[in-house]
């Protein structure tokens, strides 16, 4: 995995002073990957690239140049790191100037100088040098292998200072793939240099005519005296003081060279003492450098200080050097403790630990201080999660509320602050003791607990994940260490810890989730493990949004291992804690919804609407909507999770809990929701007056439709309760149930269409239950009437005068009917029918009992009989059943029939009058337009 380099960093060079060209060893980090990462490199700010050899990424190798500043940094510029910065300086020396007759402590041998571009001594004049590049154009190599051009051209060389030079094989060589413009721009610059060097040497020549006409002219002089002299050696001619003079400069020059050439060799043994003389003061001065630089934190100077010394006075001789490098060694030592406590101290940053490790692997400290760190890191996480426990329950037995636990000085938001979306808590948060009196408002413990055991894992594993991998791959070495085989080392020592590791990171997990199955599930843990991961005195089980809330962090928590790439099976525990966790929510919100139904009755205020409900339905369905609402988010299957209400058999049998006892669970508490409602129904029902609180009733006064009797302190009667009961029935029946069914499929609840059936026929059970108790309240009177008055003032069908109109008892009982009507029109218009239907089927049957049991009507008693069954048929027909029709068809046959127009007018006539006298009455029965207005 590619990784971005840091910056170059030069800590040290040798030497730190010196003239121009001498020759330095620069150390430091990150000094590039190779030689063409090299880009820039300037000491004193002079530009020394071109004699720069890059050794590694730690050495570098080059010459001072002519820098113009006397003192100055060494600045590493690369590719992958970018421009570099030092800790060091260079300080440059300026040569004196000597003249060719002045005495100089320096030999110079022209012979043998160093060529920058080579970086080798040549033993030729620097006038020989060619250039690099002949043709002054760019190199554009193919990719002509090098043995085939040996073959092509044997015994020639593409060396264009080779004697055996070939043309052919440097072009082929370096412009194999140049384009022809650019080669003829390079025969137009082979032509221009040639030009410019014939013209040199005509210039010089020109230049320097006069004294070569002087230099002419001396020697044709001596040549003269010479001759005139002749070839024999006469005492005090010219060739013999010439041969005098000649000697004397000889032995001149002999002289002044021995003292040269002897001052050159004491020159030479002055610069060899002092440079070991540095060395010396090098070591000397070592462990007083290394206590200072331990005392500052430079560890990568005293690291490279060590190493100069180890590499120059590991395997010396010399006693003092001895003593004095075991004294290094001793300071060493000290540092590679000191190293070690810091890295296994907490709790410290991920960068620290690296930094630490990569110190003792340049120190070659003993054993594995990864490993160690990796373990260290390990305990202290354990730690913290089971102190974090502790503190809690500690302050759970003291009495306190909400605990302030700041994990080691920690000053960061918690997570559950973070990601937290419900109401923020009083100002504070967990860190504010609250007042008594507040408590009931404030997080439960088991959640804050939960909230701060999410900080430690969220904050603390993902660091130990990483330092782990860092581990693995290699990258907690520096460059020396790669090279040193620690890598390696580090990779093969990681394969071996596999599986130590694996078990590190279940006993986190494992960790985590017994506690939490200690504060929220302890029923699912055994005796020992209660005694380690449980001991909470809070008995008080948390509700639905407070295990919402659980769930939620731990699915946070889940999310952040799951992005570090951790393994599947190393989460799987914290999957199955989630699970449990659904299930626990599940079965307490139902649960808990149950006891909110039944308060549901309790808040009954019997406002009748147009529709002849009261608030009781809408409050039951808004009860219900608010337990899917909740279940929501714990019910929601998010990526590596399971749909619990929508698994099979064969799924089901894979999981940690018995899915299918599960949702028997469910089904039978969503039964007993239902229950509870209809209970309440039927409680409500039959509650007596001094049952109901008659401070909390009233009536909706915008109605139109009630009657004359309610009051703004109504207290309905028991014939009024079994009314708008029967009207809320069948709004739940119609309307309620099949919300429900809708939000239930839209919330992902299926199987829920046979518990919807139960209830429904439970609901029917109940409405025909009430339905019968208010007839027989109100139809046995009407009925139980007839008869009396029917026969009342020793009435007799046999003798009877001629009929003058209805008698009184049928219009009582239309009255009567009347009022029921009244009765069940003001709560509910959808009532009326069912209700009048079923009165008048008993009013037919009886009214048809009693004509059946007369022996025999007069022809005034028969016209009486008709007129009274058809008056209370008419009257009622628009809810006559095919019962009453029946019951009044049955009456009308036991009469005698009417022959005589003269009594059948009369009847009519008698049937018109009944009707006109009572229409207003009877207005009632006719049917209505209105429709109910909706709550």
């Amino acid at each position: 995995m590619s990784r971005v380099r840091q910056p170059p960093l030069v800590t040290g060079i040798s030497p730190n002073e010196g003239t121009s060209w001498t020759k330095v060893t620069i150390r430091g980090e990150n000094l590039g990957t190779g030689p063409a990462d090299l880009v820039g490199l300037s000491i004193c700010g002079h530009n020394c690239l071109l004699t720069a050899e890059w050794m590694s990424a730690s050495k570098i190798v080059c010459r001072v140049g002519p820098a113009k500043d006397d003192k100055g940094e060494i600045i590493v510029s690369t590719k992958s790191g970018g421009h570099g910065t030092s800790t060091v300086s260079f300080k440059l020396l300026k040569a004196e100037k000597i003249g060719i007759l002045d005495q100089s402590a320096v030999w110079v041998d022209e012979m043998n100088y160093y060529d920058m571009r080579t970086d080798r001594y040549k033993g030729i004049s620097p006038l020989s040098l060619r250039p690099s590049n002949p043709l002054g154009i760019d190199f554009d190599k193919g990719k002509v292998p090098l043995k085939d051009l040996e073959a092509l051209f044997p015994g020639v060389s593409g060396e264009f200072t080779s004697e055996n030079f070939s043309a052919t094989w440097y072009l082929i060589e370096n412009h194999s793939v140049t384009s022809f413009d650019q080669l003829r721009m390079a025969a137009s610059n082979l032509k221009k240099q040639a030009t410019k060097k014939n013209e040199g040497s005509l210039a010089y020549v020109k230049g320097g005519l006069s004294t070569f006409f002087e230099a002419q002219d001396a020697l044709a002089a001596i040549h003269q005296r010479l001759e005139s002299d002749g070839t024999e050696r006469v005492e005090g001619s010219m060739t013999q003081r010439l041969e005098n003079v000649l000697n004397r400069a000889s032995d001149t020059a002999d002289t002044l060279f021995q003292e040269v050439l002897g001052r050159k060799d004491k020159a030479d043994s002055t610069r060899n003492a002092l440079n070991v003389l540095q060395r010396f003061k090098f070591l000397f001065n070592l462990p007083l450098n290394i206590e200072r630089n331990i005392h500052k934190g430079d560890y990568d100077v005293v690291i490279n200080d060590y190493e100069k010394a180890k590499s120059l006075f590991s395997n010396t001789e010399v006693s003092v050097f001895k003593k004095v490098y075991a004294e290094v060694e001793t300071r060493i030592g000290a540092l590679k403790i000191l190293l070690l406590d810091k890295l296994l101290e907490t709790p410290s940053t991920l960068h620290d630990q690296k930094r630490y490790i990569r110190y003792l692997s340049d120190l070659h400290a003993s054993g594995d201080p990864a490993w160690q760190c990796i373990s260290a890191q390990h305990k202290w996480i354990l730690g913290l999660m089971q102190n974090c426990k502790e503190e809690f329950i500690n302050y759970q037995r003291v009495g306190l509320g909400a605990i302030a636990l700041d994990l080691e000085g920690d000053p960061r938001p918690t997570a559950f602050s973070r990601i937290r979306d419900t109401a923020p808590l009083n100002k504070g948060g967990i860190l504010h003791t609250p007042r008594h009196g507040t408590w009931h408002y404030e997080t439960p413990q088991q959640v804050q607990f939960v909230e701060k055991l999410s900080d430690v894992v969220i904050g603390q594993l993902p660091n130990f994940w990483k330092l782990w991998i860092s581990y693995v791959n290699g990258s907690l070495f520096s460059e020396t260490g790669e090279k040193s085989g620690q890598v390696e080392k580090s990779k093969k020592n990681a394969r071996q810890r596999q599986n130590d590791f694996k078990k590190m990171i279940e006993e986190v997990t494992h960790r985590l989730v017994k506690l939490v199955r200690g504060a929220l599930l302890p029923s699912t843990l055994t005796e020992l493990e209660l005694r380690l991961y449980g001991g909470w005195e809070n008995k008080t089980e948390l509700t639905g949004p407070w295990l919402t809330q659980v769930i939620h962090i731990v699915r946070i928590i889940f999310e952040a291992l799951v992005a570090l790439e951790i393994p599947n099976d190393l989460l799987q525990v914290i999957q199955d804690l989630l699970l449990e966790l659904r299930h626990h929510c599940l079965l307490v919100t139902l649960h808990h919804t149950a006891e909110d139904v039944k308060r549901v009755a309790e808040k009954e205020d019997w406002v009748v609407d147009n529709e002849g409900i009261t608030s009781l339905p809408a409050q039951f369905e808004q009860c219900m909507v608010q337990m899917l609402q909740s279940l929501k988010e714990p019910m929601e299957t998010k990526p590596g999770e399971v749909n619990i209400l929508q698994l099979d058999q064969d799924q089901a049998s894979e999981l940690c809990v018995d899915i299918i006892k599960v949702r028997e669970q469910v089904e039978k508490l969503w039964k007993d929701i239902n229950k509870v409602f209809i209970n309440c129904l039927e409680q409500l029902s039959t509650k007596t007056d001094r049952d109901i609180d008659t401070s909390r009733m009233s009536v909706d006064l915008a109605s139109p439709n009630l009657f004359s009797g309610i009051q703004e302190d109504f207290c309905p009667t028991l014939e009024q309760r079994l009314l708008i009961i029967l009207s809320n029935c069948q709004y739940l029946e119609k309307h309620t149930f099949l919300n429900l069914a809708e939000h239930f499929e839209r919330h992902g609840f299926t199987g829920t269409e046979k518990i919807t059936r139960v209830t429904v026929h439970a609901v029917k059970e109940l409405d025909e239950s009430l339905f019968d108790a208010y007839i027989e309240r109100k139809s046995d009177p009407i009925v139980g009437s007839l008869e009396p008055g029917i026969y009342a003032g020793h009435f007799d069908w046999r003798d009877c005068g001629t009929p003058t109109g209805v008698r009184n008892y049928l219009k009582e009982a239309l009255v009567n009917i009347i009022t029921v009507h009244a009765e069940v029109f003001t709560v509910s218009k959808d009532l009326v029918p069912r209700v009048l239907s079923r009165i008048i089927e008993g009013v037919a049957e009886e009214m048809s009992r009693l004509m059946q049991c007369v022996s025999s009507f007069s022809k005034n008693g028969a016209i009486q009989a008709r007129l009274e069954i058809d008056s209370l048929r008419d009257a009622v027909a628009s809810y006559l059943s095919s019962e009453s029709h029946a019951s009044f068809k049955q009456a009308l046959e036991v009469l005698p029939q009417l022959h005589n127009g003269a009594d059948k007018k009369l009847l009519e006539e008698l049937l018109n009058k009944f009707k006109s006298s009572m229409q207003l009455q009877l207005t009632c029965f006719q049917p209505s337009n209105v429709q109910p207005v909706k709550r």
